[in-house]
């Protein structure tokens, strides 16, 4: 059951606000305002989401809250609506976003304290939690592919912070390159589901003929959305980025790579555990037959290899 909620709509912007104006006006003011701003801007965001968990938890478990703002594209059989919707799944992912965000956010202050960079260094860390909110909120997938380049933008961007040294902004690019491998594999995901069942939303697949969906398609679909998530999440064979990740400042890798982005094919994984139960074969590996046991006449009468 849907109910509206207006107030989801500050969590992922009052992070914006916070990029823009730490962006545009951050090298003109006291390092103070751009401090109190970076840092303000997750805490209030986390106080929304609480606010907003409290309001799902009194609906019940299966409810979840929805905010409408507008239509993004409508062409030909496609509408993207740009829904925010705030279930339980969502719930534990904006929670450990905002909070853990806003922590290492305030650590951020002192570590980068001597910094030339930062308003810059808080314009990206706060444009990455605008990113990953509206990843975990979106209501459909080209609403979380959005959120999904916006990470991987913002993980460039931090990881290559102090892109004067060509190693750390080599660094930055190999992360950038090797996420649009994954990213590949989601567009092809998206675009097999549309062909199959003329919608994108989250609910509307759901609500959608699954069972009698070509299973060679669904397959596809979720073998190619796969390969986004071990991009993004770092897993054999996309993990060669991770280890040079690590050239940038060390809070972006305690929110990036520890906490949030990440987590972030996990998330897309189990947002769509409705299909990877129609296609066994893409969520597990094959079983191995085996053999009939022994009866225990025959197990008592083994002949062992004689020693030479």
């Amino acid at each position: 059951m849907s109910h509206p909620y207006d107030a989801l709509l500050w969590i992922p912007l009052l992070p914006l606000l916070g990029a823009v104006f730490n962006g545009l006006v951050g090298c003109r003011v006291p390092r103070m305002w751009v401090a109190v701003v970076g840092v303000l801007a997750p805490v209030f965001s986390f106080l929304t989401a609480v606010s907003a968990f409290l309001a799902l938890r009194d609906l019940g478990p299966e409810a979840r809250l929805v905010h409408s703002a507008w239509t993004w594209m409508a062409v030909g059989g496609l509408e993207v609506p740009v829904h925010l919707t705030f279930d339980a799944l969502s719930a534990v992912m904006v929670l450990v976003v905002t909070g853990v965000g806003a922590l290492i956010h305030l650590y951020s202050v002192g570590y980068m304290e001597h910094d030339p960079g930062f308003a810059r260094y808080f314009a990206y860390l706060n444009l990455f939690m605008f990113a990953m909110l509206v990843l975990v909120l979106g209501s459909s997938l080209p609403i979380l592919f959005v959120g999904w380049e916006g990470v991987g933008l913002c993980s460039y961007l931090l990881i290559g912070f102090w892109h004067t040294d060509a190693a750390k902004a080599a660094a930055g690019m190999k992360a950038f390159v090797v996420n649009r491998i994954g990213d590949l594999g989601f567009l092809l995901g998206m675009f097999i589901l549309f062909r199959e069942f003329g919608t994108l939303s989250f609910a509307g697949l759901q609500g959608a003929d699954l069972q009698g969906a070509d299973s060679l398609l669904v397959t596809l679909a979720c073998l190619f959305l796969f390969v986004g998530a071990a991009g993004k999440s770092a897993q054999i064979p996309l993990f060669v980025w991770l280890p040079d990740a690590m050239a940038g400042p060390t809070p972006v890798s305690a929110l990036i790579h520890a906490a949030t982005m990440v987590t972030a094919g996990v998330y897309l994984l189990a947002r769509m555990s409705f299909l990877y139960v129609l296609s066994p074969s893409s969520a597990a590996p094959p079983r191995c037959s085996r053999r009939p046991s022994a009866s225990p006449s025959t197990t008592s009468r083994r002949s062992w290899p004689t020693r030479p």
